[in-house]
């Protein structure tokens, strides 16, 4: 997976094509990405314990990480990434660029 926690991604498809967001989770092996503010779903609740609050709340669900795209911090443009070896570390690198991601 080319996308990492704390990435700024773009959604390219779905209800919510063309936001921007910060990755917040990652699931390798289901292959799903959790995005702020983006895919937000109802959920309604039911108080649990005395004192708690129920209610209708706003709830980020998983989406594809084939469906996003990460953005470039450098250029400010949704790109595909490359691996270099840089000193013996394998770095991630913007495809449009060069900058390191």
């Amino acid at each position: 997976m080319n996308i990492r926690k704390d990435d700024k991604v773009v959604v390219l498809s779905g209800k919510d094509k063309g936001k921007e967001g910060k990755v917040l989770c990652v699931s390798p092996k289901t292959g799903k990405v959790i995005v702020e503010g983006v895919n937000v779903a109802s959920r309604h609740t039911k108080p649990r314990k005395q004192g708690e609050e129920g209610g209708i709340l706003k709830v980020e669900t998983p989406l594809y990480a084939c469906k996003v795209m990460v953005v470039c911090p450098k250029c400010g443009k949704a790109t595909r990434v490359a691996h270099k070896m840089d000193n013996g570390k394998n770095t991630r690198v913007c495809k449009k660029c060069g900058a390191n991601l």
